[in-house]
């Protein structure tokens, strides 16, 4: 098999700037007479090299796997890259794109997609058609949101960057991503999250840090990231953690600062994520036990039904509920250490 590999270069003094310009051009001509020739043309790397166009001739390069043209002065993608059926990896970070041309939606076999630090206002709706993709970085643009449909369709995704843009949410679709292992969406503008962002099973690491006035609250779902051992949620305006966030048991790190918050008390906070999940815990174990008395009270209320049959429905549903959520909550695993800390609280 033969490849070609263009390697960056980082000469760029003013005095060679023509000349530099022409060693591109004929870089770019070589690459493509190689294909033209019926040679393998695997990868090719364009970086750094201030190129301002990128040839529809790139679009025929059919056994290309890996094209890299970070650190251009590109503004146009050609419609001509959806031709590129073997493509695995695209990287367009740090040009002058304003939009991605709706043809992207063709790369099937697209695993890595990098369009970081460029001027886009938001993505086509062509990408939830990117189904191998596994790492999308658009992180560095002025998204203002995302395609509605992204999650649907993207169920192999890994990593998503979405930080440093103006997202004032995220789509519901995005829940869907179960393969999902990171998320980054600190710097933006969120006013929340997504009701069923507890779906995200593979989830282990989020940032959301640095959304400033607009984050306030996070949904009741997010103890259902059960995975999640890296959270920030730092710089925002949460009062309160959801009593749901006990069970978040995988929890290794967790910044909560520059938040007002008031659930946990900024006295728990300070002793570190051990001691946030220890009375989290607590608080949920409290808010089950409680159900538990208002469920036996109306069991117990002379308007209840007193026949054996009503009583044994009303009270097999309970324990049905409750035990299904201790152990799913609770995994099912040995709290050995929890249990010290809540025997001291009672």
């Amino acid at each position: 098999m033969q490849g070609k590999d263009l390697e960056e270069s980082d000469g760029k003094d003013e005095s060679g700037a023509e000349a530099g310009d022409a060693t591109v051009q004929e870089e770019v001509i070589a690459v493509l007479k190689q294909a033209e020739e019926g040679k393998s043309v695997e990868s090719v790397r364009l970086v750094d090299r201030q190129l301002r166009h990128l040839p529809e001739a790139f679009g025929r390069i059919q056994g290309l796997r890996v094209l890299d043209v970070s650190r251009n002065q590109l503004e146009v993608i050609p419609d001509a890259i959806g031709g590129l059926d073997h493509l695995e990896e695209l990287r367009l970070a740090s040009n002058a794109l304003i939009s991605l041309p709706d043809s992207i939606g063709l790369l099937s076999n697209l695993k890595i997609l990098n369009v970081a630090s460029n001027r886009l206002r938001s993505l086509p709706d062509s990408i939830s058609k990117c189904r191998s993709l596994i790492e999308l970085d658009a992180s560095y643009n002025g998204l203002a949101y995302l395609p509605t449909n992204i999650g649907y369709e993207l169920v192999n995704m890994r990593q998503l960057w979405v930080h440093m843009n103006k997202l004032r949410s995220l789509p519901s679709s995005i829940c869907e991503m179960r393969s999902l292992y990171l998320l980054d969406a600190h710097f933006n503008e969120l006013c929340g999250l997504p009701s069923a962002i507890g779906k995200l099973l593979s989830l282990e690491i989020m940032n959301l840090g640095s959304n400033f006035s607009d984050l306030k609250d996070l949904p009741a779902s997010f103890g259902d990231l059960l995975n999640l051992r890296e959270l920030d949620l730092s710089n925002n305006q949460i009062h309160a953690l959801p009593d749901s966030f006990g069970r978040l048991d995988k929890l290794e790190k967790l910044n909560l600062e520059q938040n007002p918050l008031t659930m946990p008390p900024m006295d728990i906070v300070n002793k570190g994520v051990d001691a946030v999940k220890e009375y989290m815990l607590k608080r949920w174990l409290d808010i089950l036990l409680e159900e538990e008395r208002k469920s036996i009270a109306i069991a117990e209320s002379p308007q209840a039904p007193t026949t054996p049959s009503a009583w044994l429905a009303r009270s097999v549903s309970w324990v049905s509920d409750v035990s299904g959520s201790l152990v799913g909550y609770l995994s099912g695993e040995n709290k050995t250490e929890k249990d010290a800390y809540l025997d001291q609280q009672y």
